[in-house]
């Protein structure tokens, strides 16, 4: 019987699978000819094949040299700062064919500010044959050219508004000015506006869109006790298309009422607002008249509109305002809020040497007068006033006997010699008119600038709403190399008394514009 037997069989010996390799058409080169596309080498490609092709490398960017904005075609100005992600992302806007491929890195590279051209480096990917992927980084030259937008265009041409916002306010003095101004400083609310001009008894506000013109007519009824009126011009009409174009003019009076003014109420209105005294003193002026009876000590609040219904004048003004010397001060121990109540016996500062005349009052001012202290104040006494309120004052009953002899007003610090402020306001430009003013009007305005000063110096509330900013020091020492010397305090007021109130440095802001990286202060 036979068996078998395994008999072992020879091994196959393993051949190495070999790809097809072909010759570079190009170089020569041997490369994979499964892969390879085009029968090009890497190197061949990236030296024939420009994935770049079809994007410009020249451009030209439009800037407005007055608002240094950008035009972003084909009719948008938008606002980019220099080497910003906003500049960069407008750039390549402007370049035609980027939509083809893909964006891997963009950055600017540095030039000259004054050499009008900007450049940015590109880094671009692209599938140039099936799974070749190239990469590649060019230079783009963009030339920057001024054009005007339209907007500074209207600016610097007349008759271009089509929106203005008149402004007024019937008071002797521009105080009431100055603090608005001061508000709309603060909050940036004239930045649409295209110019500003000076008014009789106010300010014109131009905007080239009727929407700005209406938003700051809001504005001015939030901060400030007004009534506003429109009305609208016909400019031109298309018969065909009924296409019409305006001109609105908005009209803001402000309510002639100011701070330290002495009013006098109609008799139903102070029975109606709380059953206050009739003659008050005005100590604030925001969204509302806010009225002080210096006898009591009680206060009032007359809205625009409760004022509108039934207007009257003020019975004296700043310009009115008599010096007195405090003689004696007895405080009552009434207190409401900043306001103490006491009474004083004052003497007219004319009157010290020539006779023995005194005046008994109360007044609200009781925490900061003390016996020699030097008080403005109205002097009713003897005064004739022609006003409908304060002759139906007189004549009644119930209050003609209580008018007092003087109502004071203020304390009044004596400053023989101008100082030079640690601090300053911003001003707004404006635009003065054909007519300079004249100089007893000049004149007249820096007394009413210098008097806001002094009120924004001694009220703490008058001065945290607004922005105050401290005083260029570079000015300061140009001042002293020219040879001009800086008075101190000790010599800048010369006071009998108490020295005229300061302002502190916390409450004061650092401009952005002055901050300087290697300032060693």
């Amino acid at each position: 019987m036979e068996i078998d037997i395994p008999i072992p069989l020879p091994q196959r010996t393993h051949i190495p699978h070999t790809n097809a390799t072909i010759l570079c058409c190009n170089c020569g080169v041997g490369i994979d000819g499964t892969v390879s596309a085009g029968a090009l080498c890497n190197e061949c490609i990236k030296l024939t094949v420009d994935i770049s092709e079809g994007i410009p490398r020249e451009a030209t960017l439009h800037t407005c040299r007055d608002c240094e904005r950008w035009l972003q075609p084909p009719s948008q100005w938008v606002t980019a700062a220099p080497e910003s992600r906003e500049l960069l992302a407008l750039c390549l806007r402007k370049l035609r064919g980027l939509s083809k491929v893909r964006i891997i890195d963009a950055s600017f590279i540095w030039t000259e500010p004054h050499s009008k051209r900007i450049k940015v480096k590109i880094t671009l990917q692209q599938e140039a044959f099936e799974g070749t992927i190239l990469q590649q980084t060019f230079e783009v030259e963009y030339v920057v050219a001024s054009h005007q937008c339209p907007d500074c265009a209207k600016s610097f041409t007349a008759n271009t508004w089509r929106s203005v916002v008149q402004v007024r306010q019937k008071v002797p003095h521009k105080r009431t000015f100055l603090y608005l101004e001061q508000l709309i400083l603060k909050h940036s609310a004239h930045k649409d506006t295209i110019n500003i001009k000076e008014a009789k008894d106010g300010l014109d506000f131009y905007y080239s869109q009727r929407n700005h013109a209406e938003k700051f007519v809001d504005f001015l009824i939030s901060v400030a006790p007004v009534r506003s009126k429109k009305s609208q011009e016909l400019i031109s009409m298309d018969i065909h298309t009924s296409t019409k174009s305006y001109k609105f003019t908005f009209s803001v009076e402000l309510v002639p009422i100011c701070k330290d003014d002495l009013v006098c109420l109609p008799i139903k209105l102070a029975k109606q607002a709380g059953n206050v005294a009739p003659l008050t003193l005005c100590y604030r002026v925001g969204t509302s008249v806010n009225l002080l009876d210096p006898n009591t000590l009680q206060t009032t609040d007359i809205s625009a509109p409760i004022y509108w219904r039934s207007p009257f004048n003020t019975l004296a003004d700043v310009h009115e305002l008599v010096e007195f010397i405090v003689m004696d001060v007895e405080p009552t121990g009434i207190q409401k809020g900043r306001f103490f109540l006491a009474e004083a016996t004052v003497a007219r500062a004319t009157d010290l040497g020539n006779n023995d005349t005194t005046y008994f009052t109360r007044t609200h001012l009781g925490g900061i007068l003390h016996p020699g202290d030097s008080v403005m104040g109205y002097h009713l006494s003897g005064t004739n006033f022609n006003n409908p309120q304060f002759e139906a004052l007189e004549v009644s009953n119930a209050y003609s006997s209580a008018i007092p002899d003087v109502v004071l007003v203020k304390k009044h610090y004596e400053r023989k010699k101008k100082k030079a402020r640690n601090w300053r306001l911003k001003r707004m430009n404006k635009d003065e008119g054909e007519m300079l003013p004249r100089k007893q009007d000049q004149q007249r305005m820096d007394q009413d600038y210098e008097m806001f000063l002094r009120d924004v110096e001694e009220d703490q509330d008058l001065r945290s709403t607004m922005a105050l900013y401290k005083a260029q020091h570079e000015k300061k020492l140009r001042d002293q190399m020219e040879g001009v010397e800086t008075a101190s305090t000790a010599d800048t007021e010369e006071t009998e008394g108490d020295e005229a109130p300061k302002i502190d440095m916390d409450e004061l802001l650092d401009e952005f514009e002055e901050l300087d990286v290697a300032d060693d202060q």
